[in-house]
């Protein structure tokens, strides 16, 4: 798991630190009917910008409240399962099928790099994710899906490669990978 403590020294030491404006989320229950989509944004952070519709629908009672470049850097985490990775991504154990390790291990990645991409991974969304560098997915009663560019080198010669990772945004800055590699 990535948290702040981490990055918090380099994004400090940073010539120019992002100037997003942060809104949380609010829903506010008023009546008996409550909208999923709305139940699942409570709490979630976004940037001003790049949040859901607001409001979400006619009669809609969420509010959206400013909140602290600084407290969103010093709170949002960013974490991704092992088992995203091993067996899921270099499909290990043969039951996705899906050939996303086939990808992987063209750029010199092997499973033996495993937890060193569970910790990329993260570490890029968290500090994309802070930085506003994310582009809203699929929004449904699971919750609100962000897409998040990754770049890595190529181990096996020059250059680096980009792909975009799916993640979840949860109450409180926490986003969870979904998936690793959602494709290019």
């Amino acid at each position: 798991m990535i948290e702040n403590d981490d990055f918090i020294i380099e994004f400090r030491k940073a010539a120019e630190l992002p100037s997003a404006n942060w809104v949380e989320w609010i829903h506010e229950s008023k009546g008996r009917t409550h909208c999923m989509e709305c139940l699942v944004l409570d709490k979630c952070w976004f940037t001003f910008d790049n949040k859901p519709m607001y409001p979400k629908h006619p009669f809609c009672h969420c509010k959206i409240q400013q909140i602290p470049y600084e407290f969103v850097v010093r709170v949002a985490k960013a974490e991704s399962a092992y088992s995203k990775i091993d067996p899921y991504l270099f499909d290990t154990n043969g039951k996705y099928g899906h050939g996303k390790n086939k990808v992987f291990e063209s750029w010199g990645y092997t499973i033996n790099d495993a937890l060193w991409l569970q910790r990329e991974i993260e570490r890029q969304g968290f500090n994309k994710y802070i930085s506003g560098d994310y582009y809203l997915g699929k929004l449904n009663e699971q919750g609100q899906r962000i897409n998040i560019r990754i770049e890595l080198e190529r181990k096996n010669g020059t250059g680096t490669v980009s792909f975009v990772s799916g993640w979840m945004v949860r109450p409180n800055g926490y986003i969870t990978l979904n998936t690793p590699y959602g494709g290019k």
